[in-house]
């Protein structure tokens, strides 16, 4: 499952000289044209040394069909779906059978579940939320709550970036539900990704609701959409704010879409870390959470065949995939680092890819290095923590909000890898790890400590550490 996750968002347009027009969010998803809005059950992941002609040779007399290749031109992992009402269980067990497929398993749904202990973490705003005044980041124009916010301060993002002279470098793949592709501060540093969910170019979360992707919020063209409960409209300004927890809002109330923005909040802490990555989205999880396995590998061999060097995973499985594992494995082979969330049920256990050797897990701290009491914990899961509570970040149409989860401290750590590819001749998964394990330590079963940007980059490079 993706990590649960709290917000609070902020819902004034920065910049805009017009009042938004307020409108119920039913409006805005009735116009919904999207057909994918939840991932469905049936399918077997395959990996073969019999390439694609030998599996549909198989699958013409096991009862199956082809769906799709999963690993590009390795050309060995592919889905396959059951014909004439044969359970996937039964077909991979079938399939296991045959010389030349080396695996066979079943294509699971995974799916954020209702987590009414979240909302607890929510109940204050953070106060950088109200803190509108636009300043420049690396060539955009962001609310100083964002760049300054305590998360920011307490990793040390800024004393880092001048220090080192660093600001992020390569691609950062972010596999989620995709990003809003027109939010202000995102636009310049977004690669088009690709939507898994749907097999198409465009890793835009948007489509979900039937929004348009030629759509921006600006101050020549401000967003017409302002988001209420289902008993209130409000008019919104530059002056006016309203803020809707996730179990209030119109639309993180309905089923459909409640883990929309999850990947552009996501995204936005990955810019705010290594502002001058590009950021590749990788639509594997539709609007209401879920995703199968299958999308998930496919996402990770594209990143790694279209050049990633960073890959951030806010989200978990509580039972190991061989073949999420291998394909982990050949990310890298490729040096490529991965990061992944180890998950909000405040528990010390094993859940996935944290607990795979070749990822960072990242756990959650408060702003006084504790322990969120969400977040999970174990040394098997854990490489470092990083804040997790109030992070403040981008939201679909312009917006900015206020997040509580793992989901948040992965793409901390992520951004740190990014600056690690910026320094070191070689950044790959093993110098990665190394450096951002030169952490603030805070006690047993969190890895090696709180994460610190400075501390990390002085790791590589000591002389410029020393010198500031």
């Amino acid at each position: 499952m993706i990590r649960r996750f709290s917000i609070i968002l902020i819902l004034s347009l920065m910049f805009s000289s017009h009042p938004a027009s307020a409108q119920l969010l039913s409006g805005l998803l009735g116009g919904s044209t999207s057909t994918s809005t939840s991932a469905s059950a049936g399918g077997v992941v395959v990996r073969t040394t019999l390439g694609l002609p030998g599996l549909q040779l198989v699958c013409i007399l096991q009862g199956c069909s082809v769906v799709r290749n999963l690993d590009g031109s390795v050309n060995q992992v592919f889905l396959v779906r059951p014909n004439n009402g044969l359970l996937p269980n039964l077909l991979a067990g079938l399939l296991r059978l045959v010389i030349g497929i080396l695996d066979a398993e079943v294509d699971e749904v995974v799916k954020i579940p209702a987590s009414p202990a979240d909302q607890a973490q929510a109940t204050n705003p953070p106060g950088g939320l109200w803190d509108t005044e636009p300043v420049s980041y690396y060539g955009t124009t962001v609310p100083e709550g964002f760049v300054e916010q305590p998360a920011a301060q307490i990793i040390r993002v800024s004393q880092a970036h001048g220090a080192f002279k660093v600001s992020g470098k390569g691609i950062i793949a972010d596999i989620d539900t995709g990003v809003d592709p027109n939010h202000p501060a995102l636009h310049a540093v977004l690669l088009a990704g690709y939507d898994f969910t749907r097999n198409q170019v465009g890793g835009s979360e948007m489509t979900d609701i039937g929004y348009s992707s030629g759509s921006s919020c600006s101050s020549s063209n401000p967003c017409q959409v302002a988001y209420v409960n289902q008993h209130t409209a409000a008019m919104l300004d530059q002056h006016t704010a309203a803020m809707l927890d996730q179990h209030t809002a119109a639309m993180l109330d309905n089923s459909k879409y409640s883990a929309f923005g999850h990947g552009t909040m996501v995204a936005g802490v990955l810019h705010l870390v290594a502002p001058t990555a590009k950021i590749m989205p990788l639509k594997a999880f539709h609007a209401d959470g879920s995703a199968n396995i299958s999308d998930i590998i496919h996402a990770i061999y594209y990143a790694v065949q279209n050049h990633a060097n960073v890959i951030n995973m806010s989200f978990n499985l509580t039972a190991p995939s061989q073949e999420l594992t291998n394909a982990i494995t050949f990310a890298t082979n490729n040096n490529v680092i991965s990061v992944a969330s180890s998950g909000n049920d405040g528990k010390e256990e094993i859940v996935y890819p944290a607990a795979l050797s070749d990822v960072m897990g990242a756990a959650s701290t408060n702003n006084s290095d504790q322990r969120s009491t969400f977040s999970n914990y174990g040394n098997q899961i854990v490489w470092v923590a990083a804040p997790g509570e109030a992070i403040i970040t981008t939201y679909p149409f312009g917006f900015y909000a206020a997040g509580w989860g793992t989901s948040f401290s992965s793409p901390l750590v992520a951004g740190t890898a990014s600056l690690v590819v910026n320094l070191a001749p070689v950044g790959n998964q093993k110098v990665a790890a190394w450096a951002i394990g030169h952490a603030v330590w805070i006690g047993p079963n969190m890895g090696d400590g709180r994460l610190d940007i400075y501390k990390a980059l002085s790791s590589i490079s000591p002389v410029q550490g020393l010198l500031h």
